[in-house]
């Protein structure tokens, strides 16, 4: 693919993923205190439902990955992607006209399958990139979904001002506008020649980790990356509740900290990842990144006041190298007619620690916030996940002694 191509299918596979994250962090802000309103249950016990609402969207990312990564190795990363970016508008017209929570539900199961894009885009700056900078350009995509974190929640608290519903129609435009611009400007990246049949049982989410076997190190870093992801699902379900019930922050105070930190992770992709990674290599980098996150836990954990959770805030441009880090060093491990399917057991770790993580985080956060606790600590679930950081850095370590 000529550079012009390219930089035009970067474009687009980041604007894709970019409204995947404003998607997701639109109603983080208003999400509490929406649950607070409809169900009358003070917001310790709600953050449950928000932790059950999280793991609607992910269980459907969990089974729809692989399928749409196996469908790219068959067909063709564009078809994919656009039908996926196609199921993102029709989830926000889904949202934006939604009557009841159970419609919610249905919108987010929707979201989980859209949201499982990122498989074939993954595959498709494979494709396009050569080895040695595959690690930046995935960077460049997590950046997008950084940036998206930092449009998303801001977004939805501030046109929701307006009309709680505003948000989900702008995006819906949104998607619309990069349907068509991908139908013009983006060409297929994997030639006839290089795709493989489709097969069902490779094509679902035990089918692709199982397939992973035949790279013993790798599985042993997917297991790491999956204690990874579950201790940071603290930060998108749990972040809101917490802060709302230690500090008392509104819909706005947490729509501004979730931007603040989307900030911070895209400035890590842009900026940190491409300082690191050629000075200690993709290994080091994510062991760095693991923990210095791990500490970042344990200060929010005991933050006393507000201004302490945004001082802590900076960890994350650590952090957020490790996944960028850790997709370039595997891909270098697999043949070019599987590294869909790579990204497919990569999605599927993340999507498995989305399901699990949610609820899980959630609950401790009510059980130690409550007011009949057996010990009062609203930070235990950020100590959790310091645990679960700290246990990841020790396989990851373990899996990766051959590939430094």
């Amino acid at each position: 693919m000529s550079r012009p191509g390219a930089t035009r299918a970067l474009v687009f596979v980041s604007s894709t993923v970019l409204l995947d994250s404003i998607g997701f962090g639109l109603i983080i802000p208003v999400l509490p205190t929406l649950l607070v309103q409809l169900s009358g249950r003070p917001v310790e016990r709600v953050a449950v439902d928000g932790g059950w609402l999280s793991f609607a969207y992910a269980t459907m990312q969990f089974v729809i990955a692989p399928v749409l990564g196996s469908l790219s190795d068959r067909f063709g990363r564009r078809p994919v992607l656009l039908a996926a970016v196609a199921c993102f508008g029709a989830d926000y017209l889904i949202m934006g006209f939604a009557p009841s929570i159970a419609w919610l539900f249905v919108g987010r199961l929707v979201s989980g399958a859209a949201g499982a894009s990122y498989t074939p885009a993954y595959a498709y700056v494979a494709d396009i990139t050569p080895p040695e900078r595959r690690a930046q350009s995935f960077g460049m995509i997590s950046a997008a979904f950084g940036i998206g974190f930092i449009l998303g929640p801001p977004l939805g608290g501030l046109i929701g001002g307006i009309g709680p519903r505003a948000p989900f129609f702008l995006a819906a435009i949104l998607s619309l506008v990069n349907f068509v611009y991908g139908t013009f400007a983006i060409r297929e990246s994997l030639p006839p020649e290089r795709r493989r049949p489709f097969d069902l049982k490779r094509a679902n989410p035990i089918g692709t980790l199982l397939q992973m076997r035949r790279h013993p190190a790798v599985s042993g870093v997917l297991a790491a990356m999956f204690l990874w992801t579950v201790g940071h699902q603290v930060m998108p379900s749990t972040w809101a509740f917490y802060t709302q019930y230690r500090f008392h922050w509104s819909p706005a105070m947490n729509g501004a900290s979730l931007a603040a930190a989307g900030t911070i992770m895209a400035l890590s992709q842009v900026f940190v990842l491409r300082l690191l990674v050629p000075r200690l290599g993709e290994r080091r980098t994510a062991l760095l990144g693991i923990g210095v996150a791990a500490i970042g836990y344990l200060g929010y954990a005991s933050a006393s006041a507000g201004w302490m959770m945004f001082a802590w805030l900076p960890t994350w441009l650590f952090g957020a190298v490790v996944m960028p880090s850790t997709n370039g060093m595997l891909s270098k491990r697999v043949t070019p007619d599987a590294q869909g399917e790579l990204q497919g057991a990569l999605a599927c770790v993340f999507s498995l620690s989305a399901i699990a993580g949610p609820p899980l985080m959630t609950q401790i956060f009510s059980r130690f916030a409550a007011v009949d606790a057996p010990i009062r600590f609203p930070g235990a679930a950020f100590a959790a996940s310091a645990v679960l950081a700290g246990t990841a850095a020790l396989i990851y370590r373990r899996a990766t002694r051959l590939m430094a």
